[in-house]
């Protein structure tokens, strides 16, 4: 018997940008909850997206008529798992929303078809929520920490926040059994020759990026031992048999005492694996860098955000931009890509800082660089901070928070040409850095440097308007 019905909304061929690249991972998130909810003795069925279209989900739900359904919700999958949910809603379930979004907008999933919504990590909600609804359905909710529902006036009503889980060696491992992992590991193999797994050491982040969303883990940091770790991979080793790892943590290298003990157990087992992952500068040092390498790190990628000190500490990001240009060169210098970050369009950003941003691709000459257009997160300190000037979007149930804008600022169209430029700017550094000059590729880059800047030019004076 099926107590719940878990899904997220993912629809990786409906979405170009991720159709270009062709990485998709699991939900790690929906299926550490599947595998508690299943060792505490309920029925679970996890409805993978990834692979499917939406017209195949809503006939899914319709076919099997969960009693329950969970939705995962992020920034990307909004209209999505809506439509998902009013399908669900026509089954004759009751629809749960969670995940990172769903919390700072209760009102609205409430308004679209959700019964709840859930704050915060899941697992321990829902093993409550479900025998809840079992015996009393939607009625004496109050008593259930951690959700938002309608009260009998039709007001939004939120419980207190739960505990969280703390100890994480005590939960079972992802479920990835429940879902065609295989389909993931052939799409990586197709695509890019090699098959890589995901999987997280930690929850939570404990800094204080002011553009950043806390809402499933808030500003907690709680970590895995290695030896439970070193036991999960050596369990996706023996059934999976990747080539690579991909561990999905905010910041993998938080904690050097748990990378030594961590590298030391790996060591032990005989277990090495390519993999890649995210930090921060200020949680590199040249041990760590050989950590990294001596675990088979092939790229790290730093989250820098700007090269402007001034805007870094605006966003209470706690790095220096300096001290970032010299760890990219520290662990390129033993063989691991160094990857970057870089957030164009910051509260009060100006052409000097973008200059500096420049200046810091040029000099440091990151392997690979991933721009974006910073947008404000509702929840966050910098959308409270601009919340009178947010504008954009559209329809909310057909919209997200990537589609908001600051009124005031410089034009989307004159960031995605300052995108162009800091790429050509980024592309060289790399030709100066190499050991032979490739005069082509370099004309090639500085012809485009230079188009870029033109262009920004021409627009320096849009503006964004309400």
């Amino acid at each position: 018997m099926t107590d719940i019905l878990l899904t997220h909304g993912y629809f990786l061929m409906a979405d170009p940008a991720e159709r270009a690249v062709m990485k998709p991972y699991p939900p790690l998130g929906l299926l550490y909850i599947s595998s508690h909810l299943k060792a505490q003795g309920f029925g679970v069925e996890v409805m993978d997206t990834t692979f499917m279209d939406m017209d195949a989900a809503q006939a899914t739900l319709a076919r099997k008529r969960p009693a329950v359904v969970g939705i995962y919700v992020n920034l990307m999958t909004r209209g999505n798992a809506l439509r998902l949910a009013t399908a669900a809603k026509a089954a004759g379930a009751t629809v749960i929303f969670g995940g990172p979004e769903p919390a700072n907008y209760a009102e609205e999933y409430l308004s679209r078809g959700g019964d709840i919504v859930v704050s915060g990590e899941g697992e321990l909600t829902l093993a409550e929520l479900i025998p809840h609804l079992a015996r009393h359905g939607l009625t004496e909710l109050d008593q259930v920490h951690g959700i938002a529902y309608r009260g009998e006036d039709g007001g939004v009503r939120r419980t207190p926040a739960r505990k969280q889980i703390a100890d994480l060696d005590a939960q079972p491992f992802p479920d990835r059994g429940a879902i065609d992992l295989e389909r993931y590991l052939q799409t990586w193999k197709t695509h890019h020759g090699v098959r890589s797994v995901s999987l997280i050491v930690a929850r939570g982040c404990p800094y204080t990026c002011n553009w950043c969303s806390h809402s499933v883990f808030g500003h907690s940091h709680r970590r895995r031992s290695p030896r439970n770790v070193a036991d999960e991979i050596e369990l996706i080793r023996d059934t999976y048999a990747p080539d690579q790892l991909w561990f999905a943590d905010d910041v993998f290298t938080i904690n050097q005492k748990w990378l030594e003990q961590f590298a030391a157990e790996m060591k032990r087992r005989g277990l090495r694996y390519p993999f890649e992952t995210i930090t921060r500068e200020d949680r590199l040092n040249e041990r760590v860098a050989d950590l990294l390498a001596e675990l088979g790190c092939y790229r790290i990628w730093i989250g820098a955000e700007s090269g402007s000190q001034r805007i870094l500490d605006a966003m209470q990001r706690r790095t220096n931009a300096v001290r970032m240009r010299e760890m990219i060169a520290l662990v390129q210098n033993r063989g691991i890509r160094a990857g970057t970050f870089i957030m164009l369009g910051y509260d009060g950003e100006t052409w000097q800082d973008i200059d500096e941003t420049a200046r810091h691709l040029r000099l440091s000459a990151p392997d690979d660089v991933l721009t974006t257009i910073s947008y404000p997160i509702k929840g966050t300190p910098y959308y409270d901070k601009v919340a009178d000037r947010i504008a954009g979007g559209g329809a909310w149930q057909e919209s997200s928070d990537r589609a908001l804008t600051v009124v005031g600022r410089k034009s989307r169209r004159f960031y995605r040409h300052a995108q162009h430029w800091l790429a050509a700017e980024g592309r060289l550094g790399r030709l100066e850095a190499a050991p032979q000059r490739d005069l082509l590729r370099h004309a090639k880059a500085r012809a485009s440097s230079a188009l870029s800047r033109l262009a920004m030019y021409a627009t320096r004076h849009e503006v964004e308007h309400g």
